[in-house]
């Protein structure tokens, strides 16, 4: 699966991924005698693609960064969701690609990744991308919801709305009505599309394209879903697949 974000500091290079959720700093977050950290996950950062959302803290960090480097204990590669000038300056002069603006909510720790910092993309080996469909349907003011089934391969006993992969040649809206005729046979009209984002499992990352239809009557629902609701927005059930509040924020509902 390959990410596209933007390039920051040239170079190419490969390495496991090392994942720290929290804004960082070099100077005084990491050991710059053996690499290992001081902060979040722990672990040594030496050969790995570090991952962290922002860097903080003196612009001393850039010649942590340097320092690092030059012992040959820096890391092979960085991202960023949003790169500024401490760590962008400490790669720069390391000759650490580094690459920003990366949804990191699809990367784990452990992964194997190729950063590319030429042309700002990340490729994650050995994960699969598949473009999926989310598509609710708005009644009045309420939405319709439906349980999945034991027979399904993800997301069992959970709620969700009408959702399939999107195949070959087909666009999101098509995909969305070809999975809305199976799975309720109502006759839905497209009100709104709103903007994709990514969700993880395992080693599958899902781009879902969000959609909202109106329709008139009660689902026919099929195998795939064991019952259905009628709830408002704010009455999502806890055991809803995940980001299905991002499905509905995006809709503007």
């Amino acid at each position: 699966m390959i990410i596209e974000g933007r390039a920051i500091s040239p170079g190419r290079a490969e390495g496991e991924v090392l994942l720290i959720e929290d804004d960082f700093s070099f100077l005084g977050g990491v050991d710059p005698a053996s690499g290992e950290l001081r902060t979040g996950p722990g672990g040594n950062v030496s050969g790995r693609v570090l991952v962290f959302p922002r860097g903080k803290g003196s612009t001393v960090g850039s010649y942590t960064i340097f320092d690092l480097s030059s012992r040959d204990l820096g890391p092979a590669a960085i991202i960023n969701s949003a790169a500024e000038t401490i760590v962008t300056t400490g790669a720069v002069i390391s000759g650490i690609p580094l690459v920003d603006r990366v949804d990191l909510s699809v990367l784990r720790s452990g992964d194997r990744a190729l950063v590319d910092g030429n042309d700002g993309s990340v490729e994650l080996l050995g994960v699969e991308l598949r473009e999926v469909v989310t598509g609710m349907v708005q009644h009045r003011d309420k939405v319709l919801i439906m349980r999945r089934s034991h027979e399904v391969s993800y997301f069992q006993g959970m709620w969700g709305g009408v959702s399939g992969r999107i195949e070959e040649g087909e666009s999101p809206t098509q995909a969305a009505l070809r999975e809305m005729e199976e799975e309720t046979g109502l006759d839905a009209e497209l009100l709104k599309k709103g903007e994709p984002f990514l969700v993880r499992g395992g080693d599958t990352v899902w781009r879902v394209h969000p959609l909202l239809f109106s329709a008139e009557g009660e689902p026919r629902i099929n195998w795939e879903h064991s019952e259905h609701r009628w709830i408002r927005p704010r009455e999502l059930p806890e055991n809803s697949v995940p980001r299905l509040d991002e499905v509905l924020r995006r809709l503007g509902l």
